[in-house]
């Protein structure tokens, strides 16, 4: 049994558009059912909102939709298309990913009071 791919999506991104109802959406499963390839189109003027800082939103959906797949046997491929233009970004979730950086994250910075070292004496002689 298949996920529900089209409700999936539409519950992750409808809550981040100021226009829920721009979303069009299209999900197709190929090759005996192991590929499902998924098509979001919103309004361009949206796609910052759907993409959040540094691709953090986009990537979390498709982390979402890549575990739902991988929990039946496939593997979920997300394309997004603005309404106007035909700009595409795409990645196919169960393929290698990208090279993150590895360090730690950094701890926060603490205000500490700072001592001023004290005032040396000269010896007078």
């Amino acid at each position: 049994m298949s996920p529900n791919y089209d409700q999936l999506v539409r519950y992750l991104v409808e809550p981040l558009l100021d226009n829920p109802e721009s979303l069009s959406l299209n999900c197709e499963l190929s090759r005996g059912n192991q590929k499902v390839l998924i098509r979001l189109a919103f309004d361009p003027e949206e796609q910052g909102k759907v993409f959040g800082r540094g691709g953090r939103n986009i990537e979390a959906i498709r982390m979402v939709l890549e575990a739902a797949a991988s929990a039946v046997g496939q593997s979920a491929r997300l394309e997004i298309y603005g309404s106007q233009n035909a700009h595409s970004s795409s990645s196919e979730t169960s393929g290698p990913k990208r090279e993150r950086n590895n360090r730690p994250p950094r701890s926060p910075r603490r205000s500490s009071p700072v001592s001023k070292p004290s005032p040396r004496r000269r010896s007078e002689t």
